[in-house]
């Protein structure tokens, strides 16, 4: 029996807000931070803290907390002795992931693009994930995380795929603007974002593929 075959040759997931519902960990993190500093929460209804915190890599994120602050430094230390481990239980995956993945992973390479730095190991481990992804692109590989292309067009070196040939999801305004500038098809997960196509569910992006 012919296998289908898929109108695209990789597809690259975010991490944060795609593959996992993983805010409340954010939030415990940098809470912790400002704990150290004796400092109170997170303000939760700001909105644009809210969306750095969660979209941006750890040391942009630092940088707009901790920029001019005499704490700086401190800050950074505590941070870097904070376990990830410790917080995957304030993590979720996205229904509908994993039965995805298994759908399609026998028609198209998978890989990962996100501004996570070191934990993206720990949390493939933790939650089941080994195997699925040929491709792991962090910020630590990079000189220039998302927004700037850099990460994804070295996805597509890694497969040496032109950037029609693969899709990106995700579900923030740093993901849409990598990927315009490396002009991969970008599918929006529970955004409205700019895209060539949006998804609610995980499931549905196989529709796209064939």
């Amino acid at each position: 029996m012919n296998q289908p075959k898929s109108r695209y040759k990789v597809v690259i997931y975010d991490c944060d807000g795609v593959m996992f519902d993983s805010l409340e960990s954010n939030y415990v993190f940098y809470n912790r931070v400002m704990a150290h500093l004796g400092r109170p929460p997170l303000d939760r209804s700001d909105e644009e803290a809210r969306t750095v915190l969660h979209t941006y890599s750890f040391s942009d994120v630092m940088e707009y907390f901790f920029t001019n602050d005499p704490a700086r430094d401190d800050a950074l230390a505590f941070a870097k002795t904070i376990r990830y481990r410790e917080l995957a239980p304030y993590m979720r995956m996205e229904e509908g992931l994993m039965e995805t993945l298994d759908r399609i992973r026998p028609h198209v390479s998978l890989a990962i693009c996100t501004n996570r730095a070191s934990s993206m190991e720990m949390i493939i481990e933790d939650f089941g994930l080994n195997g699925y992804f040929s491709c792991i692109m962090t910020a630590s590989q990079v000189t220039y995380p998302k927004p700037h292309p850099e990460p994804l067009l070295r996805v597509l070196d890694h497969f040496g795929i032109q950037a029609g040939e693969a899709l990106f999801v995700g579900d923030a305004e740093v993901d849409r603007r990598a990927a315009v500038g490396a002009g991969v098809p970008f599918v929006a997960y529970k955004s409205e974002l700019p895209a060539t196509t949006r998804i609610c569910h995980h499931q549905e992006i196989v529709s796209h593929l064939f």
